[in-house]
């Protein structure tokens, strides 16, 4: 349900980047792509389990930088059986119909410091909607580190539908967190 936000993640490191153009990928298995919302007034968190990540960034020109995210929808998971069995289902994620969600964007935005903001398309279900993520980043020679939150209506993106479209059981709100690492390929 609230899984949509972290394929923002992966525009985070893509300003991590050396001083020539390069191609960054995300190591999944040091990175997490998480989510946080409410159901029934108690919060809950979750990440996805499965998705990729690639980045191209030249600190020279951020505005051509571009991150590509693609996450399998069927993979989010809270750790709460219900709500884990209920998510790769037709109300939420459809996961038969939209296996992938994707997010697509171009250009970074120096903020100051290690504060970035890139602007992106992030498409669930079929429903391709903008979204802009704040993010920090720091490099360490190849490794780029990344961590940033954005905040989704999920209805947005037609993720709750039936009984859930209303924010009486589960809130519309959704807190996308990233904490990537991503390698610069050579």
């Amino acid at each position: 349900m609230m899984r949509l936000l972290p394929l923002a993640a992966a525009l985070v490191l893509a300003a991590a980047a050396p001083a020539t153009a390069a191609t960054w990928t995300v190591d999944p298995a040091k990175s997490t792509l998480g989510f946080a919302g409410t159901q029934t007034g108690e919060g809950f968190t979750g990440r996805f389990k499965t998705w990729t990540g690639t980045i191209d960034y030249d600190p020279a020109k951020p505005e051509a930088a571009h991150v590509s995210i693609s996450i399998d929808t069927g993979s989010a998971a809270t750790g709460d059986p219900q709500r884990d069995e209920a998510m790769p289902g037709e109300d939420w994620f459809d996961a038969s119909k939209s296996p992938k969600a994707t997010f697509e964007a171009t250009g970074f935005t120096p903020k100051g410091g290690d504060q970035f903001e890139t602007a992106g398309t992030l498409t669930i279900r079929g429903a391709a909607k903008p979204v802009t993520l704040p993010f920090t980043l720091k490099l360490d020679g190849d490794t780029a580190h990344a961590t940033g939150k954005a905040t989704l209506t999920r209805t947005t993106w037609g993720v709750g539908q039936g009984d859930w479209a209303s924010d009486q059981y589960v809130g519309f709100g959704v807190d996308v967190t990233l904490d990537l690492t991503a390698k610069r390929q050579p």
